[in-house]
């Protein structure tokens, strides 16, 4: 059985924060001496991401 894919919609400022908060936790594992490969998958793929516009309509 194939893994359900999520989507998830951030804005420019949401993105970076994620991105931020990727890498604090990731320079946080470093200094645990854990591995970090799957933060890095992670943050390679958040920086790859096209950017979209949607019109979100509010009822």
């Amino acid at each position: 059985m194939k893994d359900p894919k999520y989507h998830i919609y951030l804005t420019n400022e949401e993105r970076s924060e994620v991105l931020k908060s990727l890498i604090d936790l990731k320079n946080e594992m470093i200094v645990q001496g854990k591995y970090t490969d799957v933060l890095d998958e992670i943050i390679v793929k958040l920086y790859k991401v096209r950017k979209k516009n949607i019109k979100v309509i509010y009822i």
